[in-house]
């Protein structure tokens, strides 16, 4: 983890006892993680918020940027280096299960989470954005319907199926994350170029997996078969 990001952590834990038992009582709750940026270049902070019963699914966030991000093809990760080079030097990820307009997400030009919302040192003097992600909207979303179907169809039932899945919801967050941080730092670039680079950006991730998961799933029935000979 980044200097910046075990920061974040002493500056969360070392606030007021007052306000982090109003907070904890409200059921708020915080979790530091990061993205990397490339080679060379210092990974991006984030601080999922979310409500004390959605502790799986920031979870489930932080797996995506810290696992799934650094798998995906570098094609993919090539895609965003622009738009990850200007995002803000900390973005604050409001994790959400509904949105009342039905969006997936929104990036906001104001920071709305307390406390990040003023100044702070452990923020580096940088400038801090925000974004909301609704994550049930998120895991109904069809995204790709007829590519997803043909992807699932390629998994028997059982864990590899389960497996599918699980990577597949962490890709679909991972990928309005990086349509929203897009907004964020580009806030004119039109919706549908937007959408297409996100999208895309999805197709391949999850068609990559399928192919690597797949192409193990065959190597270890190959081997189980050459046993039986």
């Amino acid at each position: 983890m980044s200097a910046m990001s075990e920061r974040l952590q002493d500056y969360l834990a070392g606030r007021p006892k007052l306000t982090r038992g109003l907070e904890w009582l409200r059921g708020r709750r915080y979790r530091v993680t990061e993205l990397s940026r490339g080679e060379g270049s210092a990974p991006l902070p984030v601080v999922i918020a979310h409500q004390r019963r959605d502790v799986f699914h920031a979870r489930r966030v932080a797996l995506a940027f810290e696992q799934d991000w650094p798998a995906v093809p570098p094609s993919c990760r090539e895609t965003y280096e622009v738009v990850l080079a200007g995002s803000p030097d900390l973005v604050v990820l409001d994790l959400r299960r509904h949105n009342r307009c039905g969006c997936l997400g929104h990036r906001h030009p104001v920071v709305r989470e307390e406390p990040f919302a003023v100044a702070h040192e452990a923020f580096g003097g940088g400038p801090v954005g925000e974004i909301d992600i609704a994550w049930q909207r998120v895991q109904a979303w069809p995204a790709l319907p007829l590519e997803e179907t043909a992807l699932d169809a390629r998994f028997f039932e059982g864990s590899r199926l389960d497996e599918f899945h699980e990577r597949q919801s962490r890709l679909r967050l991972l990928s309005v994350f990086l349509h929203e941080t897009n907004h964020l730092v580009n806030p004119h670039e039109p919706e549908e170029s937007v959408r297409s680079r996100s999208v895309n950006f999805y197709r391949e991730a999850l068609s990559h997996y399928v192919e690597e998961a797949c192409a193990t799933m065959s190597f270890t029935i190959d081997r189980s078969f050459s046993r039986m000979e």
